[in-house]
């Protein structure tokens, strides 16, 4: 049985533990793309390049052609799941994944009642699974097989049912590092070849400890807000004779792993370049363990998110372009010493990423 404590961590001691499950502190250099996606409980994937940026961010050594080849060898795959977002996932995640998300999917759907009026829910389900796994189509294709059997209903309407009532998986060369191909989509069962496992008690515990592995110390509120999904409160309370429990500096309950990381809060963090929408930011109710109350909102340019830099560990500024070089925009006055490791790390993410050697410039970018 874990020993519970009501120990209080402040802000950089919560910062510090979850750089290290995240692989931010240090890159990993004894994980390969395929254990990091697992580890990391998948990567947000709204735009094809983010995954790679993260990685890139977080393994010694990446190169974009491997996670392109687990695409390619179907041992990843792209799909809606957490928050309703697309999210690159191992394969055996993604069958895990998709059944315990289902119940939020399956309530995204009540808002389209609308434009669903007179539509059979079942009935759409298994017209859009026959037609996708005939071979894959676009949304557009799905949208109009639907409005044969149903003229009368909203198209979008049409489609965002059966995204969410199918497990639906971008094939490739869609998302693949240095190809291009427009979304297709088939059914995860499909593309796989395995079944959709079914949500159980063990896999909810599971997922849990997971998530706290990746992205803990977190109260309950903050894996709600990761995984989309309410009603959590009664797994953690199963849970707590194996968990170690703490609070945060508003006194707010926080659950974790016995043995997990948690780093001196001076252990020095490294500047580090993310990709919009990266996972760091957005896997928790209350994000200032990485994002400063003062620059809450300065990453997003309305419904778009900005590519960040991280500065000792927190959100410090915004960068923009690619290819031979990219802006960075700074929040504050930085020493330095220390844009001199932020223009060191933006040249070797170019070096890795881009077309070559490339410069970081810094400048405002914000519109």
């Amino acid at each position: 049985m874990a020993s519970s404590t009501s120990s209080v961590l402040g802000t950089r001691a919560l910062n510090r533990a979850t750089l290290a499950r995240q692989l931010l502190l240090s890159r990993a250099d004894d994980m390969t793309a395929g254990d990091a996606v697992a580890h990391l409980l998948g990567l947000q994937a709204q735009n094809v390049k983010p995954p790679y940026y993260q990685l890139h961010a977080r393994l010694a050594g990446f190169r974009p052609e491997e996670l392109g080849r687990l695409m390619e060898e179907r041992e990843v795959v792209r799909m809606v799941t957490m928050r309703s977002t697309i999210h690159t996932h191992t394969v055996q995640d993604a069958l895990t994944l998709r059944p315990l998300v289902q119940a939020a999917r399956d309530r995204e759907v009540q808002y389209f009642r609308k434009g669903l009026a007179g539509v059979d829910l079942k009935a759409l389900a298994a017209r859009a699974r026959g037609f996708v796994e005939e071979e894959p189509r676009t949304m557009g294709e799905i949208r109009e097989e639907l409005l044969r059997s149903w003229p009368g209903a909203d198209p979008q309407s049409l489609a965002v049912a059966a995204r969410c009532l199918l497990p639906l998986v971008q094939v490739t060369p869609r998302g693949v590092w240095g190809r291009s191909g427009q979304v297709r989509l088939t059914t995860l069962e499909t593309w796989a070849g395995r079944s959709l496992e079914e949500g159980t008690e063990a896999g909810t515990d599971a997922l849990v400890l997971r998530y706290l592995g990746a992205f803990g110390p977190a109260s309950v509120k903050d894996m709600q807000t990761w995984a989309g999904v309410t009603r959590l409160r009664e797994v953690f309370e199963r849970l707590r004779p194996r968990l170690a429990t703490f609070r945060d500096g508003n006194g707010t309950e926080l659950f974790d792993l016995p043995d997990a990381p948690r780093p001196d809060p001076d252990t020095p963090a490294p500047p580090r370049f993310l990709p919009e929408f990266d996972n760091l930011l957005l896997s928790h109710a209350d994000r200032t363990r990485v994002v400063p109350p003062e620059f809450k909102g300065l990453n997003a340019s309305g419904n778009q998110s900005r590519c960040v830099v991280m500065v000792d560990g927190f959100l410090g500024g915004v960068w923009a372009g690619g290819g031979d070089g990219i802006t960075v925009e700074l929040f504050r006055d930085t020493a330095r010493a220390v844009k001199e490791e932020i223009a060191a790390e933006g040249e070797a993410m170019l070096a890795a990423l881009g077309d070559g050697p490339g410069s970081v410039r810094f400048g405002s970018i914000r519109g």
